[in-house]
């Protein structure tokens, strides 16, 4: 019997260790930053659980070079997807940087960003041991007929419904906006520092009138 597998969701890993330097010293001052409109609620409740996000990044030169890549990498992941990008240019419309607190307890609850095309995350500062990002299955009718998976599996099956990646320095990953998507706890024992970033696709003749 031919096997056919339709409505698969993509999502791009790629190692782009270029950038890690350069960026985890751009964005040293906006966690500092954070830290310090931060400052009265660690004072009040502790840091424990805390996840300190920057203000945006789309006006700071220092991470043009890592934006324009971002644009058309994306633009090629939506083309890779069928999808007419002829008619399209991409857009970045947000990044920001975050880190977890050194206590632990930083963590990001389930959730997806419904207005924006391509989403992703660059990981600056990783272990291990630290938190994980973690993607849920969007086909919200396979989750109302679930049944148990088999113990050993190994790689990526139709029927798993929850998937996880190990990122270390300069890990890429890129996958639609609707796709849901959450962070483990992380435990503290090691600096966790990312980039997030939305982008959007604009109707070519939209971009040229902007």
């Amino acid at each position: 019997m031919e096997k056919h597998s339709h409505f698969s969701t993509p999502i791009w890993v790629e190692q782009k260790k270029e950038y890690v330097k350069s960026l985890n010293k751009a964005s040293d001052k906006y966690i500092k930053e954070a830290r310090k409109r931060n400052k009265q609620h660690i004072k009040q409740f502790g840091d424990f659980g805390t996840s300190y996000h920057s203000t945006t990044l789309l006006q700071d030169n220092n991470f043009r070079d890592f934006r324009d890549y971002m644009g058309s990498k994306s633009w090629e992941f939506l083309d890779n997807m069928g999808y007419d990008m002829s008619k399209y240019k991409t857009m970045v419309s947000e990044m920001w940087v975050q880190e977890f607190s050194k206590k632990g307890g930083g963590h990001h609850s389930a959730h997806i960003h419904w207005n924006q095309h391509v989403s992703g995350f660059y990981f600056l500062k990783c272990g291990p041991n630290t938190s994980v990002p973690v993607f849920h299955d969007p086909k919200t009718g396979a989750r109302t007929t679930k049944l148990h998976v088999k113990k050993d599996l190994q790689g990526i099956w139709p029927g798993l419904d929850v998937i996880h990646y190990r990122p270390q320095p300069g890990t890429l990953i890129i996958f639609p906006g609707y796709l849901e998507h959450e962070y483990s706890v992380d435990y503290g024992q090691a600096p966790f520092r990312f980039i997030h970033f939305n982008i959007q696709a604009i109707p070519t003749q939209m971009a040229r009138d902007a």
